[in-house]
């Protein structure tokens, strides 16, 4: 599976130049919460349970089709009713069969039940007309990922991410990602279990990176966790979020076991 990052990237490349050429898609949201929202609601203080960040991803490279029995709305609104505390949306159509349309239907149907449960806009970022783009299309926060941009072009997009009312979470691999991550003034850190050009899982190599996030920084486990032993493995640490994606994804109705999760979570 060597490459598929590398892959990826050449496809977004071509996705941008056609996105820069598009309208913006109109507004679905109010003012931006991201500023105290987002960090609030993934702060994980002494007693608290983990906190959970749940995915809607109808397909990847590593795992292939997933559950797509319920519409992107239903399972937003499944997740947030269990108790999610945050909602990643995959953003990107060739790989992961989503999209920023993905976005607006998951914001639309949270905000007509009342879940003001914040969304993750989740794609490969290189340019900030992709997050201007998550921004009308109703996310509150975007993933940048550290190994895809240089430091410098780390920060500008926290920066620019800031500007369109996005709490930008940086995922990183290795320390010295993690390293880019922290100057770049991230607040909120995801530790990748998976590497991204091999699609290789790496549970000790993540431990180790998480326990190097400085404590004044939210630190969040992506990937590899499949049920509530695994959950309550990570909720004995002190990281403050983990995410839930491919696990949740191959259930069709993802509220039974969401639930088991958040049992393990912590009081």
């Amino acid at each position: 599976m060597k490459g598929v990052l590398d892959e990826i990237l050449r496809t977004k490349r071509d996705e941008i130049a056609a996105l820069k050429r598009t309208p913006c898609a109109p507004g679905t949201r109010g003012k931006p919460r991201s500023a105290t929202v987002v960090p609030a609601l993934l702060r994980r203080r002494p007693a608290d349970p983990l906190r959970l960040v749940t995915e809607i991803k109808r397909r990847s490279p590593s795992a292939g089709a997933l559950s797509t029995i319920l519409s992107v709305g239903d399972r937003a609104l499944a997740y947030a009713r269990a108790g999610a505390s945050m909602i990643s949306v995959l953003c990107d159509t060739k790989y992961f069969d989503g999209g920023f349309a993905h976005l607006v239907e998951a914001r639309h149907a949270l905000d007509a039940a009342g879940h003001p449960v914040p969304l993750l806009a989740k794609e490969f970022v290189l340019d900030e007309r992709q997050l201007e783009e998550a921004a009308a299309c109703g996310a509150d926060a975007a993933l940048l990922i550290a190994r895809i941009v240089e430091p410098a072009h780390l920060r500008r997009l926290v920066d620019r991410a800031r500007a369109f009312g996005l709490e930008p979470l940086v995922e990183v691999v290795t320390e010295d990602e993690l390293s880019a991550a922290i100057d770049a003034d991230a607040k909120v850190i995801g530790v990748n279990a998976r590497d991204l050009d091999t699609l290789a899982m790496d549970a000790a190599r993540a431990a180790r990176v998480l326990a190097a996030i400085p404590a004044d920084r939210i630190a969040v486990h992506l990937s590899g966790l499949k049920g509530p032993d695994d959950v309550a493995a990570v909720a004995r640490t002190s990281v403050d979020a983990a995410l839930m994606g491919e696990a949740l994804m191959r259930q069709d109705d993802p509220s039974p076991l969401l639930r088991s999760m958040l049992e393990a979570a912590g009081p």
